[in-house]
């Protein structure tokens, strides 16, 4: 007999029945609009009840999201469920669980690491943000990476402390985290849909990364938070374990970055917040599930947006004064709130000549020496959904345009991957499924003729976040093919030699990685040759 799922979230018919301003509300989607942040999605919930929910068009309810870091505090979630069980403890030395890695010459900083440690981000290891993990062995390269400082004596945000937790996780349940979390922790919440989180080579989650999950999964577990661990009335996560791992375990005021909710405490894998009793579950690109404790309230977003300050910064200038007694009146007309705006596709344009005579052939496109040697082949997947993967893709080769009606077709491969998508040609997208890189996608393409020879494309992986943008340039048998991300390269790279500058002390360093990170982005994206054949 199948489990009785515990009930839904209820829907206020308007926010105020919840206790939340329309007002105010509204005034939050047009400071979203007005500071060109790309926020996907958006729920509030006020006690108990989803006051507010919006979706950028083309993503929606049912669209699993790249969740990046989100996934280190469902990490520590399955740690809580594993300590409760007594299969280890906060104190348990992380080399006992993998004693193959105990160095012959005796370490005392990695016999003294503890799963605390691993939780706190104060574990000692430093692992850069280059680190290839198409390259290296996961475990491996933890274990032999260099000491930034003793376990407990510092504060240092390294994403490879949680794939350690859920190899521990693995070695004491003889499960991966998904399989344990599960029975544990989704389907009590309703998440009856197994959640893909990606995987080490070895077969285990990655723990600091990669979990998808629609915006109502996260809001759902972060209801489970505010609620000390019990939805639908039913226990869920061990009430110690909500408690304390939400709470302030270490300051993390240590490091250099002048921002308030990076400066305002660290939980097991849950960030305070500089708004007073408030805390986070926070992903790179701005994915956030924010409690406030005292108000019982819940704020959930996903989005594209680099400069999480900023995206918060704006949360902040409309939460928590957005919370309101509940009313049983409902708001004049002129505060409806309005939806976000579509994201921009290309437009619809005239067919080009050309389309009889490349329609149908096959492009072989040639690999650029460097960014294969590099570990970074262009794949249509953009860079910021696979860098801390183990399998990349890349290398597009082997293009074939067809053309009918008011869409068009491309296919093309990426090593062992062989995908085909469809394109409008009208400015509106098409929806076709992608698997790449060991992942599922829902791509959303258009595609348009820039110029008698020049066809663009452009490819959204809907449970990811950014754009590929291709440009093919036709030129009697010769074909360029010119690929961009959006946000751009430029941004990005910006955002990494900012994030790097928290970690480094030394000014000359800084500018020479500022100078490396602009020259990359130059040449992660280069001009790609081809030919008709």
């Amino acid at each position: 007999m199948p489990k009785k799922l515990p009930p839904e979230p209820g829907k206020a018919k308007y926010p105020e029945q919840a206790g939340v301003s329309s007002a105010e509300l509204a005034a939050f989607v047009r400071d979203i609009e007005d500071s060109a942040i790309e926020l996907h999605s958006v729920i509030v919930i006020s006690n108990g009840k989803i006051a507010f929910e919006r979706y950028r068009e083309p993503y929606g309810p049912d669209l699993p999201h790249i969740m990046y870091s989100v996934s280190k505090s469902i990490t520590a979630i399955a740690v809580g469920f594993a300590v409760e069980e007594g299969l280890l403890s906060l104190e348990s030395k992380v080399i006992d669980f993998f004693p193959s890695y105990r160095p012959k010459k005796p370490d005392e900083r990695l016999e003294s690491m503890t799963v605390r440690h691993l939780l706190t981000m104060t574990a000692g290891k430093d692992i850069p943000l280059s680190s290839d993990k198409a390259k290296v062995r996961w475990l491996e390269e933890f274990f032999t990476a260099p000491w930034c400082a003793a376990p407990g004596e510092e504060w240092r945000y390294i994403s490879e402390n949680q794939y350690i937790l859920s190899a521990i996780v693995f070695r004491v349940t003889g499960m991966t985290m998904t399989d344990y979390l599960m029975p544990r922790l989704f389907e009590p919440l309703g998440i009856t849909r197994r959640p893909f989180w990606e995987k080490s080579a070895d077969g285990l989650e990655a723990g600091g990364w990669g979990i998808y999950l629609t915006t109502r999964e996260m809001a759902k577990i972060m209801l489970c938070c505010l609620q000390g661990g019990k939805y639908g009335g039913r226990r869920v996560i061990p009430r110690g374990w909500a408690a304390e791992m939400v709470k302030k375990q270490e300051d993390n005021a240590r490091h250099r970055d002048d921002e308030p909710d990076t400066n305002a405490g660290y939980g097991y894998c849950f960030w305070r917040n500089a708004v007073e009793d408030s805390y986070r579950a926070d992903g790179m690109y701005s994915q956030f599930g924010i409690v406030f404790e005292k108000l019982g309230a819940v704020v959930c977003v996903t989005g594209c947006e680099m400069n999480e300050r900023k995206t918060r910064e704006c949360i902040w200038r409309h939460f928590p004064a957005a919370f309101i007694e509940p009313s049983a009146t409902e708001p004049a007309a002129h505060t409806a709130v309005e939806q976000f705006k579509p994201l921009e596709e290309l437009p619809a344009s005239a067919h080009s000549v050309l389309e009889k005579k490349i329609g149908g052939r096959l492009i072989k496109i040639e690999a650029p020496k460097l960014l294969n040697t590099a570990g970074y082949a262009i794949s249509m997947v953009p860079l910021p959904v696979l860098y801390m993967s183990h399998d990349r893709a890349g290398n597009i080769d082997k293009v074939i345009f067809t053309f009918e009606g008011d869409e068009c077709t491309l296919s093309w491969s990426e090593g062992k991957y062989r995908n085909t998508v469809r394109c409008g040609m009208d400015g509106k997208a098409r929806r076709s499924r992608v698997a790449l890189a060991g992942f599922t996608f829902t791509a959303s393409c258009t595609a348009c003729w820039v110029d008698e020879n020049t066809l663009a494309v452009w490819f959204r992986p809907l449970e990811a976040i950014c754009q590929r943008r291709l440009r093919f340039v036709f030129c009697g048998g010769k074909v360029r093919m010119i690929p961009e991300t959006f946000p751009s390269a430029e941004s990005m790279m910006d955002y990494v030699s900012e994030r790097v500058k928290i970690y480094i002390n030394s000014p000359a360093v800084v500018k020479a990685g500022e100078a490396a990170a602009k020259g990359a982005a130059k040449i992660v994206e280069p001009v790609h040759r081809g030919v008709l054949v």
